[in-house]
Parts: C-alpha cells; sequence; structure tokens
C-alpha cells in the first residue's frame, strides 16, 4: 500500500495529479471553485431531510444534496439526521409515553404519521419524514446527486448491505449512477470497509480528519476525506491530495459545515474540493465573487 501512496505523493508534487471529485465534477485544484453540496438539502430554507429540503435544492440550481440513512424497529429505512425523533417531529405530543423517542424504537408506521415540518415553519405543516426509497426516487426525478450519509451504523447491524440492496433495486448502482451520482460517507470507518468490500464501484467518502499517518490505511477503502472545516488546514488537504483512493484517483476532500462567505473563501483558501452547506446559494456567491 505504501508503495502506492508515495507514487500517489511524486504525482502530485509534480502537479500532474488529476484531481477529480471520484465521479463528479471539476475541483478545486483545476482552478475551479469548490463544490457545493446541500446539507440536509436546503437545510436552511426547508426542514431538513425531507423531500422538500431536496425540493429547494434543485430549484435552487444545486444537483448535489446530502442527506442522513437510520433504520426503524420493523426494518424500514428512514432519513433522519438525529437517533431521536425529538428535534425534528411533534413526536412527544403524538406519543408522549415514548421517550427518549429514539428512531430505533418506533417502526415506519408510527414515524410516517409524525410532522416533521412545523417545527421549521408553519408553512411546512405536515412535511413527513421520507422513507429512503421516496427520498430516492425524488432525487432522480429531480435529477439531483447524492452524498448519502450511514447514520449511527452501530445501532443498526447490516444497515450497508440494506441500502446496498435498496439502491441496486432503485436502479442507483448502475454504471451512469455509480461514475457520477452517488457518494457514500460515513464517520465509521467499520461501515465504509463494510460497503467497499459488498459493493467496490461505490465510491464512498470518510467523515472526519485521519492523522497523517493513517491516510494509506484509508486511502483502501475510501475516495474522500470529509472534515470538519475548523479541523483542516491548506497543508492537510494538500496531504490528502498526495493519496490515490481505491477507483484510481486523488482522495477528495469535503469540508463541512461551511454556512457563511468568510468560511466558503477560506475554505477555497485551503483548496478543498467540496464543501457542504445549509445555504448553498450564500456560499456559491461567496465562492463566485473576486
Amino acid at each position: 500500500m505504501y508503495a502506492r501512496a508515495v507514487a500517489a505523493i511524486v504525482t502530485a508534487l509534480l502537479g500532474v495529479a488529476a484531481f477529480l471529485l471520484p465521479g463528479s465534477d471539476a475541483r478545486a485544484g483545476d482552478g475551479q471553485p469548490p463544490l457545493v453540496i446541500a446539507h440536509r438539502g436546503a437545510s436552511a430554507y426547508a426542514p431538513e431531510n425531507t423531500l422538500a429540503a431536496i425540493d429547494k435544492a434543485a430549484r435552487m440550481g444545486f444537483s448535489w444534496v446530502e442527506n442522513d440513512v437510520q433504520r426503524t424497529k420493523d426494518g424500514e429505512l428512514v432519513v433522519l439526521h438525529d437517533d431521536s425523533l425529538r428535534r425534528t417531529t411533534d413526536v412527544e405530543e403524538v406519543f408522549p409515553n415514548r421517550a427518549p423517542w429514539k428512531v430505533k424504537d418506533f417502526t415506519a408506521a408510527e414515524i410516517a404519521r409524525l410532522d416533521a415540518g412545523s417545527w421549521f415553519a408553519p408553512r411546512y405543516a405536515g412535511t413527513r419524514v421520507p422513507t429512503l426509497e421516496q427520498y430516492m426516487r425524488r432525487v432522480e426525478r429531480n435529477h439531483e446527486k447524492l452524498l448519502l450519509e450511514i447514520k449511527n451504523p452501530e445501532l443498526y447491524p447490516g444497515i450497508e448491505r440494506q441500502i446496498l440492496k435498496l439502491l441496486g433495486n432503485d436502479g442507483w448502482l448502475d454504471h451512469r449512477h455509480l461514475a457520477g451520482r452517488l457518494v457514500v460517507q460515513s464517520f465509521s470507518a467499520d461501515s465504509l470497509k463494510i460497503v467497499h468490500d459488498l459493493k467496490p464501484a461505490v465510491r464512498t467518502a470518510y467523515l472526519g480528519a485521519p492523522t497523517v499517518a493513517h491516510l494509506p490505511e484509508y486511502a483502501q477503502f475510501t475516495d474522500g476525506i470529509n472534515p470538519s472545516l475548523g479541523s483542516v488546514s491548506t497543508g492537510y488537504v494538500s496531504t490528502v491530495h498526495a493519496f490515490t483512493g481505491p477507483h484510481g484517483k486523488t482522495l477528495s476532500v469535503f469540508a463541512w459545515t461551511v454556512d457563511d462567505a468568510g468560511a466558503a473563501r477560506r475554505a477555497a483558501r485551503y483548496g478543498v474540493d467540496g464543501v457542504i452547506t445549509n445555504k448553498p446559494d450564500v456560499v456559491q456567491a461567496a465562492l463566485q465573487s473576486p
């Protein structure tokens, strides 16, 4: 593995590495601004991780959206960030005696009863928590691309295989989707290893900032390193770019969560390839301004 890493470093130092985000648009390394990914959809403008949020991102002209996937008590995959339903639904009112309202303790039918929009704004009252199947079909309809996060995989044994099966059934594991429309990410390296072992063609990204000493190991099973903006620097980004991932391309770097002009410009100076943001319009404007 180290021979490949050394070869990648030499290539990077010579300045001829093909800085292309796996399966996506031109990257910052090509002199282009970072790619903008709508975090949980356009979540500053519509309730996060809902169909309304990805519809809003599409209307705003952003093709890449990010989401979070968890599993219900009866085995349905749903799109939610927290492991509790409390923050983004009215679960306390509907099921007052079910504290702490963990996703894994509710059936899909029970979650489908919840209002996932009123907390955000009155006009979103009645918005529902989407299943992953519903979500994928809306992403497809909107011609969007997806950065899919496997959330809390330690709570849901086998969720990786289940997600891949659903993606396959919905046509998302064909060459067209894998080449440019899907990346799977997680804070769990073990979860990404499972995805890579089960379906090596799927692009993956690790959420976090592994030490430089561990990057050769990560480059065996992931195509990108997605750290918080506060945990990276120009030097770290350059070091990540010196490694080649399992699909033969330079490891990419997506920084999160970048929500204002100053942070967007800082991310661009660091040389990141993408930014994950709740306010894609604000960030896009900052990145495109002189």
